[in-house]
């Protein structure tokens, strides 16, 4: 039972992987049956990128040691 996909399971990793490749919530919302953003916003999306690499990549851009900022890798 595991390792089978569930609707609960589905719904959340069809939500997050569309949020985190930018489709509009508006359109996710609609995919997913949901008549607002709000409920697929703070129920069904999940942070799939870390947010770590994100403060990172800000941390490289504000960098007071070089000039340039380090591109991510």
């Amino acid at each position: 039972m595991g390792k089978e996909w569930t609707p609960w399971g589905l719904r959340h990793s069809f939500v997050s992987l569309l949020s985190a490749h930018d489709g509009p919530i508006e359109n996710i919302s609609r995919l997913v049956g949901n008549t607002n953003t709000v409920v697929t916003e703070t129920v069904y999306r999940k942070q799939i990128r870390p947010v770590v690499q994100e403060r990172a990549i800000a941390m490289n851009d504000i960098s007071l040691v070089d000039s340039e900022p380090l591109s991510p890798s």
